[in-house]
């Protein structure tokens, strides 16, 4: 994975997040202020919500916009948010890591092949949730590149 798509300061550990929509925003004003996307996207992002979930399964969550958000993708992203205590996405699906992106043209596909790699093994979520540093994250994620 590219350095300049995830980088420590795309990274958020042990947050506290009361809901969905919340969790949807935070993940989003990662990417907005890191200057992978413009302020409309965390809508576009919240609307992806409402058509389907983003849940995944294995208490992660891919928070993303709709295909009319590709206009507000600025540079392909992705932020990482680990949340312990979890946040309910609904029909009692709890989520503990958030990952959201952004992908300009078609690369949302290539980062999305290497989410899947990571979290395809549920021990590297218990990794990444477990980590005290952002730079264990950043290092969980750069072994399948």
């Amino acid at each position: 994975m590219s350095e300049n798509i995830l980088t420590t300061n795309n990274i958020e550990l042990n947050v506290s997040l009361s809901d969905k929509e919340e969790a949807i925003r935070y993940t989003g004003k990662i990417l907005k202020e890191q200057g992978y996307v413009s302020e409309d996207y965390i809508d576009e992002m919240l609307k992806r919500e409402e058509l389907t979930s983003t849940f995944m399964g294995n208490h992660v969550a891919i928070p993303h916009g709709t295909e009319d958000a590709k206009k507000a993708v600025l540079e392909t992203g992705i932020s990482i948010v680990t949340v312990p205590e979890g946040v309910d996405f609904g029909d009692g699906n709890i989520v503990k890591l958030l990952i959201g992106i952004a992908g300009k043209g078609d690369d949302h596909l290539e980062v999305l092949s290497q989410i899947a790699i990571v979290c395809s093994e549920e021990e590297n979520i218990d990794r990444i949730l477990a980590a005290d540093t952002k730079e264990a994250v950043l290092a969980i994620f750069s072994e399948v590149s």
